[in-house]
């Protein structure tokens, strides 16, 4: 008896190691992921903070940047750079935007803020993000809950309280005019000159005009007409000149 109750025991104290151990590594998964929090986390807040943080799951490579995807409401051009690693800078994209910078050391922990111009009116905000390391090794923290099962990726997302009694939308971010006012163009664009209005001179009617000057006639120069008459009338002129000079002639020779 007393063998067998030893037996028993520690058969539970490995089942309770091995139970422990689980809820360990269960515990840094769940902090490996990106996560999303605000002290103004509440729809239509203005000028909200929203800090973003991941913790480093590789030992060989650093973390150097973030790609987020904006949720419905918030448009690149409401969200600015509030603070980041040294040395990491912001930029915006089409969907979202991009913020990092030289690696940080492997094992360090990533963390930085954006400033929202308005929250939209909304119960959560998800904000999907690729985590890229240094050695270009992407984690993708997209996935959402299906079916009441957690995601192996969950990306990250802010719970937001109701509004404020009387908040309302503020007017949308007027665009640069530097980035909207097309670039200046060295010569006329091909489109735009047919387009434009105005006579088009082509080379057979200037032809037709030029005729039609040197001849005094506002005919078509190209009318078989025109050719006899200058025929004809030179017949004319070498006819008379012929009956001039035979007249001259005859009298020299009466003489």
């Amino acid at each position: 008896m007393p063998n067998r109750q030893i037996r028993r025991a520690a058969r539970a104290a490995t089942v309770l190691a091995f139970t422990a151990a689980a809820v360990a590594l269960a515990g840094t998964a769940a902090f490996a992921h990106v996560e999303v929090e605000s002290e103004t986390a509440q729809a239509l807040a203005t000028n909200a903070t929203v800090a973003f943080s991941a913790e480093a799951e590789s030992t060989t490579a650093g973390l150097a940047k973030f790609q987020v995807v904006l949720p419905e409401g918030i448009a690149p051009a409401d969200v600015t750079l509030a603070e980041a690693p040294a040395g990491w800078t912001f930029a915006a994209t089409p969907d979202g935007y991009t913020v990092g910078g030289a690696a940080l050391a492997p094992g360090k922990d990533a963390a930085y803020k954006i400033t929202v111009r308005q929250l939209p009116d909304a119960k959560e905000l998800v904000f999907k993000t690729l985590e890229t390391y240094s050695d270009g090794h992407i984690e993708r923290w997209i996935e959402l809950p299906k079916a009441g099962a957690d995601p192996e990726h969950p990306a990250p997302v802010l719970a937001l309280s109701p509004a404020a009694p009387g908040a309302t939308p503020v007017a949308p971010a007027v665009p640069s005019p530097t980035a909207a006012a097309p670039s200046p163009s060295s010569s006329p664009s091909p489109v735009a000159s047919a387009g434009a209005p105005g006579p088009a001179v082509t080379p057979s009617a200037a032809a037709t005009t030029a005729a039609a000057t040197a001849t005094g006639s506002s005919g078509d120069s190209s009318s078989p007409v025109v050719p006899v008459v200058i025929a004809v009338a030179a017949a004319a002129v070498l006819a008379a000149g012929g009956t001039w000079w035979w007249r001259r002639r005859n009298r020299g020779t009466g003489s």
